[in-house]
């Protein structure tokens, strides 16, 4: 068998990426994908919403680095992330309350005039976010998003613990107790 002499022809091993498409042929393409894309110029990479699409991806992989370096984890469950950005919200707003309480006069006099007081814009402001931040909660139903997750989870889990009875072996009398354990663990579980 002869030695091969000169880079590998498809150019993966040296980490070159390729074009994702095919030739009319049928045979790849070759060249280098555009950044950020997975098709040449030819195979639909130079046009407007590729590009478009190309730059989005690049932003977010940035922006995922960043995170990354922050040491920011994802949101796992974003229904659960805005209901504690709710109470996050809301207590920020009852903080500027009180000190809008502790406040003699709601304006004070400066060199340019009479100015509102800061604590005055600040619990202004807490308000305006705790309408978006809640209307967004009334607007998404997430109450009713949350029990729905919760049911889909308490059927998982009965289907698997019935799958563990019946792989243990366990039927009749038996795996009725051990449903009913599990019940009245799951019970009293906050």
């Amino acid at each position: 068998m002869a030695a091969s002499i000169g880079p590998p022809e498809d150019g993966a091993s040296m980490g070159r990426r390729r074009c994702t498409a095919r030739r009319t042929d049928g045979n790849p393409c070759g060249n280098r994908p555009l950044k950020g894309q997975s098709v040449c110029k030819f195979h639909g990479g130079a046009a407007p919403q590729s590009r478009a699409a190309a730059v989005r991806r690049q932003v977010e992989a940035e922006a995922r680095q960043v995170l990354a370096e922050l040491g920011v984890s994802p949101v796992g469950d974003p229904l659960e992330a805005l209901l504690k950005l709710a109470g996050q919200v809301i207590a920020w707003q009852e903080a500027t309350a009180a000190l809008v309480n502790q406040l003699d006069s709601i304006r004070y006099q400066a060199g340019s005039g009479e100015q509102l007081r800061a604590e005055i814009v600040l619990y202004e402001r807490a308000m305006d976010r705790a309408v978006s931040v809640l209307s967004a909660i009334a607007r998404l139903n997430i109450d009713e998003r949350l029990v729905q997750v919760t049911e889909r989870q308490a059927d998982a889990l009965i289907g698997a613990l019935n799958a563990a009875l019946v792989a243990a072996g366990v039927d009749g009398e038996r795996a009725e107790l051990a449903r009913r354990a599990a019940a009245r663990h799951l019970r009293s579980v906050d």
